[in-house]
């Protein structure tokens, strides 16, 4: 019997997500509150405009996306609970965790209010594969309640979806590995990537 956390080829809340069995997947997820809802309706208008004119679906997916994640980037609003080095370094080790236990870890980088992750998602003893959203579900959940034990708060901390695209051939995955290790850079965190200290990349870029 399936549930909502079941490997699915397709479903969609506010956004749509694609698995596809044995792919590799860029995920963005972020901290609850971390975009403010004006934005997020000039988000999803512009997402719309898209495909009104036709523009070339890939070519569309890149633009929201950049505009997406440098809103994020800005750190304008919200809390920026990933600042906090505790918190950090226990979302960090979470992550490396589940490393070839649910998928294979590629890279990521945890920024103030959200993070990037690059994965493959493994298969478990029936043959299925992990689903993104089982996946996400366990780690969110006990990072969100170790990081309330540390700021001493009941609260959500993430935002419940995430953002998730699967990786098409090795150029693309290059490409978005060398975007997710650059980011604390393009947001101004550190002159050098290798500076900070909550990304990784299984290989080297």
């Amino acid at each position: 019997m399936k549930n909502n956390l079941t490997f699915r080829e397709f479903y969609k809340r506010r956004l749509p997500h694609i698995q596809i069995a044995g792919a590799t997947y860029f995920i963005t997820f972020r901290l609850a509150n971390s975009l403010p809802r004006e934005v997020l309706n000039k988000l999803a208008e512009e997402s719309q405009a898209d495909k009104v004119t036709k523009i070339n679906r890939e070519t569309a997916r890149r633009a929201w996306f950049a505009k997406y994640d440098d809103y994020l980037d800005k750190a304008l609003y919200g809390n920026l609970y990933l600042k906090n080095e505790r918190i950090a370094d226990m979302v960090a080790e979470s992550i490396q965790f589940r490393d070839v236990k649910v998928y294979d870890l590629i890279a990521y980088c945890i920024m103030l209010n959200h993070v990037h992750l690059v994965c493959r998602p493994l298969t478990k003893s029936n043959e299925t594969y992990f689903g993104l959203a089982e996946i996400l579900h366990s780690l969110k959940r006990h990072t969100a309640r170790e990081a309330n034990k540390i700021l001493q708060r009941h609260a959500t901390f993430w935002q419940d979806e995430s953002y998730d695209h699967f990786i098409r051939d090795d150029a693309e995955l290059e490409r978005v590995v060398k975007y997710v290790l650059y980011n604390p850079v393009k947001a101004n965190l550190v002159k050098q990537q290798t500076d900070w200290k909550w990304s990784y990349s299984k290989y080297e870029v």
